[in-house]
């Protein structure tokens, strides 16, 4: 099926303001069955306007959004006379294009999105949309241009259709910026250069591509040859590194981070935003010239640059901060990547060491999990694995994984610590961070510690870092000075001033965890599951999984330790709401659309697999009940399993770690429990409802 129809174009589109615009192009996409739940799919499309206004030079407005209430990607065009305000900073659009893709929608069909982001960048295109006189040439104009089986022969007659159409109504992109008479001579006799670009945005879908043909577009008009990489919602392809390595320059034109940005590391880089690659690409290509030109008269930038990656680089490591952010989300984004990069050591050091137990007590009866505590590799005579390991003996086999798990246990503070430092200020603080994580190990600072140094850390890396040092030390900075004297500063600090109050109150932490008994294990049971069923994987959610896994690090290799149950309780708490959707949607289904039917079919995997985010799409369309149903589901649950003494040592893995959990059927008990009250709750509160019949009509039963 097209993309657009006739009946999907608006020739005078009208509307006090851009949203009540896009709700007039919304209501063509429900009229043509397309579009299944008209509200949600607004907000969607206001949520991706409040992350960036899609008003762009020329008098184009392009709102989009990915949306579950979309059945299949579709165009509506709509044509302002008078313009709409879209966030331009050149005036109001007169042509509106309302891009709709589903949540998970076909490689093929998203292939056409950029199609029509790179069509809009051309004049006789948009001059044909402002002349057509009906709908039905609004829909074979955008047809010709973007559908991906259109026959070759189509495209010359519409281009012939361009050029009979009048000249260019809208602004033009702005003219390159005014350059000096030796910058212009330079750039007009040096050679051609080869240019790399890359190119992304908050969704992928349309100024990643026009910002892409922005810059080839300036790149050939000046001589050039740029490859560039869009890493947008189709997917991204890297370019070659042979490539990369031929480049003269790079040009980033991007509103998220460069994916592995190490790549280009060595080049000279323009970077700016992805709205600039679309209006000022002539600019930016002309900044690549003056960049390159400046590096092949001063050879000493490019040794530089060369010398700095080290510093720069992240080597391939993603940290999940976000730039412009406020300072409170930075700090919760360099804490959770701390975490991120914490839990794989957690996951194995805690699943060893809990199959380590089980093979003990096959092997040596009901006191084997503690004999097993016994080996290592420095023990004395049969408890050392590196001299009595046997192959036959189930002993042996289960002192292996308790070993190699306690390894891996070793690591969870230093690199907490050595990854937010990293977050904070990239590679040059994963030295401190992990120096000063493991000294606060030592210490018995624990996961506070190590909240700590690791904030630290980084930024006494970033301050040392932005120093501005004379060129002959700029080499050795990332290698020598960065490392020697953040690290000197941070775990100096912690050893003399910090370590000792911060190991005190974690001791005092463990105590007051360990004496938990009655009432105390409940209430916190009952905080921890309404956190984790709050926001469903959000920042209040993560807070207490951060918790959780910081926690199985100070249980060591206790079998019965307080945070063990915590984490258990953070785990099935966290499984409440996807599996509550699932059997609210089966039990009750005619209480909700066909989407959310199909959302509540998945959300049974997701739920068994502990991903709290397959009950979003729910939250999202209904968020006050779902909200309030989740809280006190989640918190029954996380009540009973503190009460019930369940233990978990796997940060992660649902109903598929089952054998791994202590009192695994009471564990299974408190979580239907929690489902159970969820459920009931979701559909006593929609039954309630009286206004069911516009729910009966978007669904078909």
């Amino acid at each position: 099926m097209s993309l657009i129809t006739a009946d999907q174009v608006v020739l005078d589109l009208t509307g006090a303001d851009r949203h009540a615009a896009t709700r007039t192009l919304a209501e063509r996409l429900v009229a043509t069955g397309r579009c299944t739940d008209l509200d949600t799919f607004l907000a969607d499309v206001r949520t991706r306007e409040e992350t960036m206004a899609t008003g762009l030079p020329g008098g184009i407005g392009i709102p989009h959004a990915r949306s579950a209430a979309i059945t299949e990607p579709s165009l509506v065009f709509g044509r302002a006379t008078d313009g709409i305000d879209w966030g331009a900073k050149d005036g109001p659009a007169n042509l509106v294009f309302l891009i709709a893709a589903p949540e998970g929608g076909g490689e093929a069909h998203m292939q056409m999105l950029p199609k029509l982001a790179r069509a809009l960048m051309k004049k006789d295109f948009k001059a044909a949309l402002a002349a057509a006189t009906s709908e039905a040439e609004v829909a074979r104009i955008v047809n010709d241009e973007v559908q991906l089986d259109a026959p070759p022969a189509s495209r010359p007659q519409a281009k012939e259709a361009y050029a009979a159409e009048p000249a260019e109504r809208h602004t033009a992109p702005a003219a390159p910026p005014v350059v000096s008479t030796a910058t212009a001579t330079a750039t007009a006799t040096r050679r051609g250069l080869r240019l790399i670009g890359v190119t992304s945005c908050p969704t992928g879908i349309a100024h990643t591509y026009m910002a892409a043909e922005g810059l080839e577009n300036a790149a050939k008009a000046a001589g050039h040859t740029i490859i560039v990489e869009t890493q947008g919602s189709a997917g991204s392809k890297p370019i070659p590194a042979a490539d990369i390595a031929a480049a003269d320059a790079v040009i980033f034109a991007h509103d998220l981070p460069v994916k592995d940005a190490g790549r280009f590391a060595g080049k000279p880089i323009v970077d700016v935003g992805v709205k600039k690659g679309i209006s000022d690409g002539p600019a930016l290509v002309t900044r690549a010239e003056e960049l390159v030109a400046a590096w092949d008269a001063d050879p000493s930038k490019a040794q530089a640059a060369a010398g700095a990656a080290g510093a720069s680089s992240s080597g391939g490591l993603v940290s999940k901060v976000e730039e412009g952010a406020s300072t409170a989300t930075q700090v919760r984004q360099w804490l959770m990547t701390g975490v991120s990069y914490m839990i794989p050591f957690v996951a194995a050091g805690g699943i060893l060491i809990a199959l380590s137990f089980m093979l003990a007590q096959v092997a040596l009866g009901e006191q084997g999990a503690i004999e097993i505590v016994k080996y290592g590799l420095t023990a004395e005579g049969d408890y050392n694995i590196t001299q009595s390991f046997n192959p036959l003996s189930l002993t042996s086999w289960a002192a292996l994984l308790f070993v190699i798990g306690g390894a891996s246990f070793g690591f969870l503070v230093p690199i907490l610590s050595g990854f937010i430092a990293f977050a904070i200020a990239d590679r040059p603080g994963l030295v401190p961070g992990i120096v000063g994580g493991s000294v606060a190990a030592t210490m018995g600072a624990g996961f506070l510690g190590g909240l700590v140094t690791g904030l630290v850390g980084g930024l006494v890396a970033r301050w040392v870092s932005s120093w501005n040092v004379a060129k002959g030390v700029r080499g050795v900075m990332p290698v020598v000075v960065i490392p020697l004297v953040s690290s000197f500063i941070t775990v100096g600090l912690f050893i003399t001033v910090l370590g000792r109050p911060i190991t005190a109150l974690t001791d005092g932490l463990n105590s007051w965890l360990t004496g938990m008994s009655g009432a105390s294990a409940i209430i916190l049971g009952i905080i921890l599951g309404a956190m984790m069923g709050f926001d469903l994987g959000g920042p209040v959610n993560k807070v207490a999984y951060a918790f959780a896994t910081g926690g199985l690090a100070a249980a060591g290799t206790v079998t019965d330790a307080p945070q063990l149950k915590i984490m258990a309780a953070v785990m099935a708490a966290g499984m409440v709401a996807p599996l509550a959707m699932a059997l609210a949607t089966t039990v009750r289904p005619q209480l909700f659309s066909e989407p959310e039917r199909e959302n509540g079919k998945a959300a049974w995997l997701l739920g068994f697999s502990f991903i709290s985010e397959g009950a979003i799409p729910f939250a999202a369309a209904d968020p006050v009940r779902i909200i309030a149903s989740s809280v006190v589901g989640s918190a029954v649950t996380g009540a009973l399993v503190m009460l019930f003494g369940a233990t978990l040592r796997a940060p992660h893995g649902g109903i598929w770690v089952v054998p791994l959990i202590g009192s695994f059927l009471l564990f299974l008990a408190a979580l239907a429990a929690g489902v159970l009250v969820m459920a009931a709750t979701v559909i006593a509160l929609k039954s309630r409802d009286h206004n069911l019949a516009a729910v009966d009509a978007s669904a078909t039963v």
